[in-house]
């Protein structure tokens, strides 16, 4: 009995025909033939191993590249060809594929000749052999393809490689034949003797290399989705990880993944070494993919028309050839894009992009599932921030009524101090308040009539209970003995600590205790599912003592108007934050010397006479008074509450306002033989922290900032300039289309580097100026400007002019008296008109 020869036998039985042959054919083979069959399959079982091994080894490039170039040398030698290249077909691309050889030094790894360009490619795309004697006098000869570059090219030979169905799979190219002027038919029967052989072999080589391909790429894939898996959702070192994979698979020099920001439509990207890069979506060749959703595969990367060379070029890499995939989530939207940059060999593939396609699908499911679970916790952390923000107590129950959360106002409103009880190494009296009130029954904790019942009804009914207006009476309670703060509700007369409800009261000293009313808006409410179905309940303290107290703190401040409206909106006058405001400072000037004319009881009545309609003005404005500074007062506008007008405009008008009360203050005064008020009002606009600052005993709320400074110093340099009202360039920048203004200097105040521009307010635009008044303020600005360039001799003449109009102008004479001295003594070319007030 024969079989099939070693190599075809176990190939034989994969036949639709073949099935359960074997089986019947050993049924009575004798034993000598048994083991010549067990032979033969164990023969080829062995070649399968050996080609398994090949396939799994890792140089098996190295070897084909070998027998490539072992196939190379040979057949020149053959042939006596001065150089000879194989190129292999790429029916991906239709290109032609060659690793370059001796002089041959491409601008990459490989030679690329595309199909029917120049007669090698000819010869690839139609099968037939190519024999010229005088090769670049022949029709479509290509000198980059078809030639020997800086040496005459004579003779030429192309030789098509086919596979064993007969489809070309390589071509070899011969140049100038060593021994004779051409290459003649003898050569061509010569090559055809092996020319079979060779194509089995290279048929055989790229079936190896896809194989070993395919499988490297499973095992890559495996890798990156057991990545994907053990890592969770650390998604920045994930991403490097796989990327790494890929690279390496790929044999990329490269690679990158880049992550698409929905909100801000950007591009960003974590490196190994730990640092982040976040671009615009419309950038470079991801940018490209983002725009199309299409794969980007390019053998020459910077000539494409959105190459990048910032970013395309990472870490001064020579880009030459790129291949980018979009990242689609599962619903098919867009939320990244995979780059690889520079294939060691060659270009990248369809293979390539069938692998990152794969690769891709693994990193839009880990990148979706990393969103997802980012915005769980972001949403629990809101819901914690909002808890945590509430003013109102808010705790929440199981089906039971056992505290599950309780967030820091409920505590505060418990008699908790929500601080750190300033010992090393302990936890926070929050802390230990938490750990001592969670899984309690909430009505235990809080002594309220009806409170269990209510809870009770709703977490099994799931209804919903209003009580306004509860009483709460809370106690703390220090122990010298234990060094702790307990808290202990009262309620039906009895005392109850909530660490140890079994402790007797008589061990209480009443001396230790701190008892606190309360008076609260209660509120029981159900917590259900998607299901309507009730998971807990909800315990709602809303503390409306809390609102008496700040509403009498803010009336200090403000109209009782205004402190309503805070308390509603529920303005927090405790903390502290950063506002955008405008502050006036106004002084008494001369104060000193009235004070010694008069008697205190006079003083005293005076001073309350003069504040009482200067604060009116402030109130009539929405401006905030913040504090009594002897004979000075400062007002902020703009805070606590923002104002429907701007700040700025409302603070020049109540400037107007007291320039205007003072008048009619000063008249009556003069009526008793009294001596009449002078003031100087500064004001500046800036950000400025606003808030309740002071110690425990005494807290008052006010404005600290640049532009506190600056209104202060402006108000004390009315003195200096001769008037009563100065402001700041950025509270006339505000409103400088409604005021008549002049612009007394340059000035760097005390406290500041910088120079400002100040301004005397003249007054609303909505009265005009007479003409005297105009004329002044035009020569004043002619001179001014004249001044500012140097011209002190023209700007002498203008000043002259508006002394004629006001003699007595203090602003003007300043200005006369610098320009003569800087005719007699220039100032410096550097000099940028700034002059500095006393102090700096």
């Amino acid at each position: 009995m024969t079989f099939a020869g070693t190599g075809s036998f176990l190939a034989s039985l994969t036949r639709p025909d073949r099935v359960g042959l074997l089986t019947q054919r050993v049924q009575d083979l004798p034993v000598a033939e048994f083991v010549c069959l067990l032979d033969f399959i164990t023969a080829e079982f062995q070649q399968f191993l050996r080609a398994f091994d090949l396939v799994n080894n890792a140089a098996l490039e190295s070897i084909l590249e070998q027998i490539l170039d072992a196939l190379t040398l040979k057949i020149g030698l053959i042939l006596q060809a001065e150089r000879t290249t194989i190129f292999l077909l790429d029916p991906d691309r239709a290109e032609l594929w060659a690793r370059p050889n001796g002089d041959q030094v491409p601008e990459s790894d490989e030679i690329r000749i595309p199909l029917n360009v120049g007669i090698t490619g000819r010869s690839a795309a139609t099968g037939e052999v190519v024999n010229m004697a005088n090769v670049q006098q022949a029709a479509g000869f290509e000198l980059a393809f078809d030639g020997l570059g800086d040496r005459p090219t004579e003779a030429l030979l192309c030789m098509p490689i086919r596979s064993t169905d007969g489809a070309v799979v390589a071509v070899v190219q011969l140049l100038n034949k060593t021994t004779a002027p051409a290459f003649d038919r003898e050569d061509e029967a010569r090559f055809r003797e092996f020319a079979e052989s060779i194509g089995i072999i290279l048929e055989s080589c790229q079936s190896f290399y896809q194989a070993a391909r395919n499988q490297r790429g499973v095992a890559a894939l495996l890798k990156v989705t057991t990545l994907f898996a053990q890592t969770g959702l650390e998604l920045d070192r994930v991403l490097q990880a796989v990327m790494a994979e890929a690279r390496d698979f790929m044999q990329a020099e490269y690679g990158t993944l880049y992550r698409l920001d929905r909100d801000t439509g950007r591009l960003r990207t974590t490196f190994e070494d730990g640092r982040s890069l976040e671009v615009s979506s419309d950038r470079g060749l991801v940018g490209h993919v983002v725009r199309k959703g299409q794969p980007l595969n390019l053998s020459h990367a910077p000539s494409h028309e959105d190459f990048d060379a910032l970013l395309d070029r990472p870490h001064g890499l020579n880009t030459r050839n790129a291949l980018c995939l979009p990242i689609f989530d599962p619903s098919g939207q867009l939320i990244g894009v995979s780059q690889l940059l520079n294939r060691k060999q060659g270009n990248f593939t369809a293979s390539d992009e069938a692998f990152m396609r794969a690769f891709n699908t693994q990193a839009g499911i880990a990148l979706e599932n990393a969103r997802l679970f980012d915005s769980v916790l972001t949403e629990q952390q809101y819901q914690k921030d909002i808890l945590r923000s509430l003013s109102n107590g808010v705790i929440s129950t199981d089906l039971q009524g056992r505290v599950v959360t309780i967030n820091e106002a409920a505590l505060e409103l418990l008699g908790c101090p929500v601080r750190r009880d300033g010992m090393a190494g302990r936890r926070s009296i929050q802390t230990i308040w938490e750990q001592q009130l969670l899984k309690r029954p909430v009505w235990e904790i809080i002594p309220i009539e009806s409170l269990e019942t209510r809870l009770k009804d709703s977490l099994s009914t799931g209804a919903r209970h209003r009580v306004p207006e509860q009483a709460l009476r809370v106690g703390r309670y220090f122990s010298p003995q234990e060094g702790t703060v307990w808290v202990v509700p009262q309620g039906n007369n009895q005392v109850r600590l909530w660490n140890d409800p079994a402790r007797p009261l008589e061990y209480l000293n009443p001396d230790d205790m701190q008892l606190f009313d309360r008076n609260v808006n209660l509120a029981v409410n159900p917590l259900t599912d998607l299901d309507g179905k009730v998971r807990g309940g909800l315990v709602v303290l809303e503390d409306i003592s809390r609102e008496q107290r700040l509403k009498a703190t803010m009336s200090r401040y403000m109209t009782p108007e205004v402190a309503e409206r805070a308390v509603e909106l529920g303005a927090d006058m405790l903390t502290g934050e950063r506002k955008d405001v405008t502050i006036l400072f106004c002084d008494i000037r001369g104060y000193t010397s009235l004070a010694e004319a008069l008697d205190a009881t006079e003083v005293v009545a005076l001073l309350n006479q003069y504040f009482e309609t200067m604060v009116e003005a402030i109130f009539d404005r929405k401006g905030t008074l913040d504090k009594f500074i002897g004979d000075a007062l400062m007002a902020v506008f703009g805070a606590p509450l923002p104002l429907e007008e701007d700040h700025a405009w409302l603070a020049v008008l109540t400037a107007l306002d007291m320039r205007d009360r003072l008048k009619v203050f000063n008249r009556a005064l003069v009526a008793t033989d009294r001596p009449p008020l002078r003031v100087g009002i500064g004001i500046s606009s800036g950000e400025v922290i606003v808030g309740n600052i002071g110690s425990r005993r005494r807290m008052d709320y006010t404005a600290i900032g640049d532009a506190v400074n600056v209104s202060s110093r402006l108000e004390g340099l009315t003195k200096e300039y001769g008037c009563d009202i100065i402001l700041s360039e950025a509270t006339y920048e505000r409103c400088a289309d409604r005021l008549w203004v002049r612009e007394l200097d340059r000035v760097r105040v005390k406290g500041r580097t910088k120079p400002i521009r100040i301004f005397e307010l003249i007054g609303d635009r909505a009265r005009p100026l007479s003409f005297e008044d105009e004329t002044f303020l035009e020569q004043y600005e002619l001179g001014k400007e004249a001044f500012n360039r140097f011209h002190f001799h023209k700007a002498m003449v203008h000043f002259a002019a508006a002394q004629q109009l006001r003699p007595h102008d203090h602003s003007v004479k300043l200005h006369i008296e610098r320009a003569t001295q800087y005719l007699d003594c220039p100032p410096p070319e550097y000099w940028d008109g700034v002059f500095n007030t006393p102090g700096v």
